[in-house]
């Protein structure tokens, strides 16, 4: 699910869960190993990639919708753990976004250091409300930590999903480039990162990342116990399976 290669003291985390490197329990267990471990191993940065095209679909919503309830709890509290593992990280993370992000890949995003996303007919975007989900208080946090919040709160409501060029222009991204130099483009930025006096950089780092991880500090298990029951109301799933059946019809 996870290719690795190693570029020096960076390394590239490539998704590789065809077709779509959709989040299910199994991928985002195994993201949150790959990026605790990598620190013990010596590594200095990391690169989250995807494949051409196609950074992540989201979430597997057909297997998700399978799940029963104290699994589908069992899945947020994962998502919520790798989110934190990602802030937390005490290695810079940063995402090269190879194509199109919604949803859980836009969420996974924010919570990067580095965004460099493809230009082209791509789009990126917080779009839950569409697909009948609320956007939990601290996802939405770390969206207008970027973004600001009068931009944010009008994506988040409407479930906006934006391309590159507008991503670049409200800040959800930092670069925008050439599909081809993605994946460069973000190594080379981790790589000026770890050019830099180790510790100097670490540390400011977690300074100013500080209240992006105090948002986990507090949580406890009311918000992600809260998403998880919004799964199984009926607005929710009606959607849901209406977007599956749609999927199915499309393929």
């Amino acid at each position: 699910m996870i290719e690795t290669t190693n570029h020096g003291k960076v390394r590239e985390l490539r998704l590789a869960r065809p077709p779509a490197n959709a989040f299910n329990p199994a991928l985002v267990v195994e993201l949150t190993r790959r990026v605790e471990e990598a620190p013990e191993q010596g590594v200095d940065a990391l690169v989250v990639s995807g494949a051409p095209g196609m950074f992540t679909g989201g979430l597997d919503v057909p297997e998700l919708l399978a799940l029963g309830k104290d699994d589908i709890r069992a899945f947020w509290r994962s998502f919520y753990a790798m989110l934190r593992t990602v802030a937390a990280s005490p290695i810079p993370v940063a995402v090269a976004i190879t194509g199109h992000c919604p949803a859980a890949g836009a969420v996974l995003s924010v919570f990067c250091d580095r965004r460099v996303m493809a230009e082209g007919n791509f789009k990126i975007g917080m779009n839950e409300v569409q697909v009948g989900l609320v956007v939990p208080p601290t996802l939405q946090y770390a969206m207008k930590r970027l973004t600001g919040p009068r931009v944010g709160d009008a994506l988040l409501v409407a479930g906006a999903l934006v391309t590159p060029a507008e991503a670049l222009r409200v800040g959800l991204v930092d670069e925008v480039v050439a599909l081809d130099a993605v994946v460069p483009t973000t190594l080379a930025w981790a790589e000026r990162m770890v050019a830099l006096p180790r510790d100097a950089m670490r540390e400011t780092r977690r300074i100013a990342l500080a209240d992006l991880v105090a948002q986990f500090a507090g949580l406890g298990e009311g918000e992600v116990d809260a998403a998880a029951s919004r799964w199984f109301t009926d607005e929710t799933q009606t959607t849901l399976r209406a977007l599956v059946a749609r999927l199915g019809k499309s393929s």
